[in-house]
C-alpha cells in the first residue's frame, strides 16, 4: 500500500556511470529492491506538476525559502482514465519534507482540475472502491483554490528504488531518462519530452528521517560525492525561462 503521509529528509547527488555501477555492485548487501523493480529493471513514474498561470510556486521555490510547497498528480507508468493515480502535496521546511497524498481516478482528477469537483465514493472500472484520504484532500483543495493551480508541466523518469534491510526509514532512488514537456499534459499519454540530464548522468536521492547508515556515508566519501540542489521541476523551469528569453 502506498504511504499517504510521511516526513523525511531528501538529499540529492549526481552520479556518473561509474558511480552508479559502483553503488549497484554493493547495494544488495545492504538494501532490498523495491517490488516495482521486477527482474532488476526500472519502473516508470509520470507526474503532472500544478502551478499558477505565472509559475509562482516554482519561481518561489527557486529562491530557496525556508518553506516551499508543490502539488502534483502522479502515476506509475502510462494509465487510463479509470486507473488509480495519486494527488500529492509536498512541503519542505528547514530541510524536512512532508508529503501527503490521496488516491484518485485519473478521469476524476482531470474533472477536478477543470471545475473543482471532488468525487464522491469513486470506484474503478472493476467496481473496486477508491479510498480517498478526506483530510489530505481538504488540505490539497485549499491550496488548489488559494493559488488557482492548474497542470503546467509533465515530468517522467525511470527509477530504481531500494529500502535498507531491516530499516524502512532509509531509502535510495536512482532516476534516469528524465523527460519533460509543457504540452499534452495528460497521464494517459505516453512518456516523451525533452531530456533533462546529460548522457551518463544519474540522479540519486537518499531519503531518511534519521541519520544515513555508515556504509552509505562511507560510499559517498570514497566516491567523493557531494550533495546537489538539483530539482527536476526547478531545472525544467530554468531551461524553459531561458528558452523564452531568447
Amino acid at each position: 500500500m502506498a504511504i499517504e503521509v510521511f516526513n523525511r529528509r531528501e538529499i540529492k547527488y549526481m552520479l556518473s556511470d561509474d558511480d552508479k555501477a559502483a553503488l549497484l555492485s554493493i547495494i544488495d548487501q545492504y538494501m532490498d529492491s523495491d517490488p516495482f523493480n521486477k527482474d532488476g529493471k526500472t519502473y516508470s513514474i509520470c507526474n503532472l506538476y500544478l502551478d499558477t498561470e505565472s509559475d509562482e510556486l516554482i519561481r518561489k521555490s527557486l529562491e530557496k525559502p525556508k518553506f516551499k510547497e508543490k502539488i502534483r498528480l502522479r502515476s506509475y507508468g502510462q494509465v487510463g482514465l479509470n486507473d488509480k493515480v495519486f494527488l500529492e502535496s509536498k512541503k519542505k521546511y528547514n530541510g524536512v519534507v512532508n508529503k501527503r497524498r490521496t488516491n484518485f481516478l485519473l478521469g476524476d482528477a482531470y474533472k477536478y482540475f477543470e471545475d473543482g469537483t471532488i468525487p464522491q465514493n469513486p470506484v474503478t472500472a472493476e467496481g473496486k472502491p477508491v479510498k480517498m484520504n478526506a483530510q489530505v484532500m481538504k488540505e490539497i483543495d485549499y491550496i488548489m483554490h488559494f493559488y488557482a493551480l492548474k497542470p503546467k508541466v509533465f515530468i517522467s523518469y525511470d527509477r530504481w528504488a531500494f529500502f535498507e534491510k531491516g530499516n524502512s526509514d532509509f531509502r535510495l532512488t536512482i532516476d534516469t531518462n528524465i523527460q519533460t514537456r509543457r504540452t499534452d499534459l495528460r497521464l494517459d499519454s505516453p512518456a516523451y519530452g525533452t531530456q533533462l540530464l546529460q548522457s551518463g548522468q544519474w540522479l540519486m536521492e537518499a531519503k531518511a528521517f534519521k541519520a544515513f547508515p555508515l556504509w552509505f556515508v562511507r560510499f559517498l566519501s570514497e566516491r567523493k560525492l557531494f550533495q546537489t540542489s538539483f530539482s527536476k521541476y526547478g531545472t525544467e523551469y530554468k531551461n524553459y525561462a531561458l528558452a523564452c528569453s531568447k
